[in-house]
């Protein structure tokens, strides 16, 4: 029987135990698991009702095999009610709420009417209503005596995991499993309602347990050991434990043992059943195997990394993809991808067999699926799938392709595949790449991709998915294409562009003052794969010369101007006429990441998605290329300064010394002044914070004023390449005070 419609809303509840014996098929008494046969042993915590493991043997509830026998639970009849960890809070709230004598809430009538009104009234708007039930229960446990039977109300403690110690007038004592339960039976169901707990899918009294489910065999299957000894499962263990105390209890209390071992074995009966369920629950000491290891039980299942709902739920495992190292390579496209051949042969493409590429789906199918590029599967019209890994004949098969065939490929140059750096915070964290099959073991990446993905080269790794179906490949190419996220919708800036050296390069390049050789230039022209006519030089004797700035227009589109402030000088505009670098250098300002109407935001806007990953694959080959023939280095030279500067920082650290002493005398005297808000203690701290950051600052300034244009590390900071004018304060003047959370480091 089939039913259609929508799931409107799911409700927990808690399980009766007259569910529990309702649902199970077998009551569980024997703590044995297999007899000397080697079968199940009836009433045992594997009796065959549950299900079956062995492959033949039939269900002796369903008569199904394992592969079509859903599982069936059992139950165990505890001989004392047990407490069920999960819920020991809800129902310490619960005694504090309710009177101890009459089981209602403390609540005189006006005020519970007041309350059932007040939830009605917000149910029937739909506005969210739980505050008042925190509301309800604060009102309620903060009552001494029962306004229904006047009953003076104790004080209760949870102590964790699951005992319950009531303060009585001279001495504390112990409430034991089935005082709780019959406390909790006394709560009628309209009070019920005002603490959070709807009485026809859970009353309280049921998060005491007196019968506990046996999940059925499947749950817990027992593993068969190399040995030929059987290994049980860590529930199936703990299932033992439970059983075997229960049995002695129930033993015990026919024989009227005394209350100190019916109570001592109530206890043990609590810890097994307790770490059953949680073996992480605080208070108690894991329960462990034989060999030390701790049990993995139920709560341990479900919950954290490799739990039930992230590892299995959550977490998922696809075919055609591929996981390995990324590595730098500024030769390929911002819109491709370095394959390695190894990963290349391995993942494949569906290609039907038409007219038109019938001979080279041939050549692949007659390498075979271990030589590139090859073929690993023929899929016949009729559905029937041939693996040539098996295949005797690979040219019969290859001969035998006809249209209206799919042939799974390998991956070839120009595949469309998905890129993905995890965690996938935005959107841009997976994008489409086009693959570019090369040698080695990593995935190859052009730095201008590495925004978006937050991408370094220090081990990071990345997934690649090949999309299986025409649709799915041509949304890729349409939607997710590398060139159509250039622009970032967070802040509608480009979030691809020249990054770190690139940014070093181009200024370096563009500075008024670099020209280049012929020999020079032809390396750059061939870096960019220019083939039109040479620009005219601007320096002709004793030799040609040509600019910086004329190799960087090259890049440009014939009509592009354009006028922004580079990063390096922004009080000078850089000015770009008809496709030609007049004036500026060009840095972060004008080819970065993140900054608004530069040259690439304005290339996307009125030139196309295309032109734009065009003139950065450019940008990327020419600052690369720039770099390797005049080189960059940072060395020590590049922060040190002449003498008398730190002759001068040292007469300011002895004035700040002098100021210090003196905001020490005030302090102490007292005559030290008190921001709002503040303690004179935090007040003093924030006067020393504010003289040694002025302090430093000031230290910075003199040495920046020593630290000529030409120097490679103001070079990075001012092009936004790297760094900050802090980082160079810090490494040649001083460190400065370390403060965290604006207080020094006690």
């Amino acid at each position: 029987m089939s039913y259609r419609g929508s799931v409107a809303a799911i409700k927990f509840g808690i399980l009766s135990p007259d569910l529990i014996r309702r649902m199970s098929v077998a009551e569980i008494q024997n703590p044995d698991t297999y007899g000397d046969d080697g079968l199940p042993i009836p009433t045992g915590v594997m009796d065959p009702r549950l299900g079956t493991l062995e492959p033949g043997q039939r269900c002796k509830t369903c008569g199904n095999t394992y592969l079509g026998c859903p599982g069936h639970f059992g139950h165990i009849e505890l001989p004392v009610p047990v407490i069920h960890v999960g819920f020991a809070k809800t129902i310490h709230t619960l005694l504090k709420a309710t009177c101890r004598s009459c089981g209602r809430i403390l609540l005189n009538d006006e005020e519970i009417k007041s309350f059932k009104e007040e939830l009605e009234k917000e149910k029937q708007s739909g506005r969210p209503y739980r505050h008042i039930y925190f509301k309800v229960i604060q009102k309620a446990t903060s009552t001494q005596t029962c306004p229904h039977c006047g009953e003076k109300q104790l004080k209760i403690e949870l102590e964790k995991p699951t005992t319950f110690i009531e303060a009585a007038e001279s001495e504390l004592v112990r409430l034991p499993a089935n005082v709780v339960r019959a406390r909790l039976e006394r709560i009628p169901d309209d009070d019920l309602v005002l603490l959070d707990i709807d009485p026809k899918s859970a009353r309280p009294e049921w998060m005491v347990l007196t019968v506990l489910p046996v999940p059925p065999v499947y749950v817990r299957p027992s593993i068969t050991l190399e040995s030929g000894f059987r290994s049980e499962d860590d529930l199936t263990h703990k299932l033992v434990d439970i059983l075997r105390v229960a049995q002695r209890l129930k033993e015990n209390i026919a024989a009227g043992s005394p209350s100190p071992v019916i109570m001592e074995l109530s206890d043990l009966l609590q810890y097994h059943v307790t770490t059953y369920i949680n073996n992480e629950a605080v208070g108690i000491s894991p329960s462990v195997h034989r060999s030390g290891r701790v049990l993995k039980t139920l709560a341990q299942r479900l919950k954290g990394k490799e739990g039930r709902f992230r590892l299995n739920l959550s977490g998922k495992r696809v075919d055609f993809s591929a996981r390995t190292v990324i590595s730098p390579d500024p030769n390929i496209g911002i819109n491709e991808v370095g394959v390695p051949i190894e990963i290349a042969m391995q993942l494949t493409v569906p290609e039907k067999v038409t007219i038109w590429n019938i001979e080279r789906l041939r050549e692949y199918v007659r390498n075979g699926p271990d030589k590139y590029p090859g073929a690993k599967y023929i899929i016949r019209p009729d559905g029937k799938t041939i693996r040539l890994k098996l295949a005797h004949d690979l040219n019969e098969l290859a001969n035998a392709l006809e249209p209206g065939y799919i042939v799974e490929r390998h991956l070839i140059d120009g595949d469309i595949v998905l890129f993905n750096r995890q965690p996938s915070l935005h959107r841009m964290s997976i994008m489409a790449h086009i693959v570019k099959v090369l040698p080695y073991k990593t995935f190859r990446l052009n730095l201008a991709v590495c925004t978006p993905y937050n991408a370094d080269f220090d081990g990071d790794e990345m997934n690649l998915h090949v999309p299986q179906s025409e649709e799915a490949q041509t949304e890729a190419r349409i939607l997710l294409l590398v060139q159509n996220n250039i622009i970032s919708p967070r802040h509608g800036t480009p979030i691809i562009g020249a990054i770190r050296d690139f940014l070093t390069a181009t200024y370096l390049l563009t500075k008024d003052d670099t020209l280049l050789s012929l020999k020079e230039l032809s390396y750059l022209l061939s870096a960019i794969g220019y083939d039109g006519e040479l620009p005219e030089p601007v320096v002709k004797e004793p030799q040609p010369l040509w600019s910086g700035k004329q190799v960087f227009s090259l890049l440009l589109p014939k009509d592009f101007s354009h006028k922004f402030r580079s990063t390096f000088m922004p009080e000078e505009p850089v000015i770009i006429q008809d496709g030609k670098l007049i004036k500026g250098v060009i840095d972060k300002g004008g080819i970065g990441v993140e900054k608004a109407n530069n040259i690439i935001h304005r290339l996307v806007r009125d030139y196309g998605p295309d032109v734009a990953r065009e003139f950065l694959d450019r940008v990327v080959r020419l600052a690369n290329t720039y770099l390797r023939i005049r080189g960059f280095t940072f060395t020590i030279d590049d922060l040190t300064v002449p003498a008398e500067v730190y002759r001068d920082i040292s007469k300011l650290f002895v004035r700040m010394d002098e100021e210090f002493n003196k905001l020490k005398t005030d302090y102490e005297k007292g005559k030290a002044p008190v921001y709002p808000g503040e303690t004179p203690e935090q007040s003093f701290e924030s006067a020393i914070l504010s003289l040694l950051s002025k302090t430093r600052d000031t230290a910075g300034k003199i040495v920046r004023q020593h630290i000529p244009p030409s120097n490679n590390a103001l070079i990075m900071i001012k092009t936004g390449a790297r760094g900050t004018s802090l980082n160079i304060d810090q490494m040649m003047a001083v460190v400065g005070q370390q403060a965290v959370r604006r207080e020094r480091i006690k």
